[in-house]
């Protein structure tokens, strides 16, 4: 089971400035058109980061199935900042099995997004096709010197939909630990520089 990317929710797009100057080569950025989002994105071989925020905040609480306003607006709600999105392969299908199907604009007609959603476990969800092919232009080379995701460890205050979890965890380079607080742990390289880095402000931990 392969991770497409990673999701951190901020409250302004300079959020990732501290990326930037911790080494990492940006990508390109999107805006979601019809949930009020923006993001700036970090590609390394395996997966990519994506730093997400509310531009339009109508736009986002006008899609409420799907909770985009509650999880940005995390400091309040109590929600999980974090969003963990899995490669659309046959082994994902136990976890999205009777889960929400969500057809945003960007998406061509008939064509969904697959969510499993808490409030206090990241949004896990995956798109109807893989999409890395069509991203091999993005910049992958980092100051830092870091390269593959090696694991990805999600601290969580609930574990809800254990079952799923540890399909996940059994399956992946995923994992998630019960702590008293949500934050994200992600380890390049197997940490074979012996480093690490936090970034506050995001509840993000770099090991490399």
């Amino acid at each position: 089971m392969l991770i497409d990317h990673i999701f951190i929710f901020v409250p302004s797009r300079q959020a990732a400035d501290q990326l930037v100057d911790f080494g990492l080569s940006e990508g390109s950025g999107n805006i979601h058109k019809g949930i009020g989002t923006a993001n700036r994105r970090f590609f390394f071989d395996n997966f990519y980061l994506e730093i997400l925020w509310v531009e339009d905040e109508t736009e986002a609480k006008s899609v409420a199935e799907i909770g985009i306003w509650e999880r940005s607006d995390y400091i309040n709600t109590g929600y999980s900042r974090f969003g963990l999105c899995l490669e659309n392969t046959e082994a994902t299908d136990p976890i999205f099995c009777n889960s929400i199907k969500w057809k945003p604009l960007f998406l061509p007609q008939g064509e969904c997004v697959n969510i499993l959603t808490s409030a206090v476990l990241p949004w896990i969800f995956r798109f109807p096709q893989n999409r890395q092919k069509s991203l091999t232009t993005e910049p992958r080379t980092h100051k830092s010197g870091i390269k593959q995701l090696s694991q990805a460890t999600f601290h969580i205050s609930e574990n809800q939909f254990e079952s799923k979890l540890n399909y996940i965890s059994a399956s992946s380079i995923v994992s998630f630990i019960q702590d008293s607080k949500n934050s994200l742990e992600l380890e390049f390289d197997n940490n074979k520089q012996g480093k690490i880095r936090n970034f506050e402000q995001l509840n993000l931990s770099i090991r490399y």
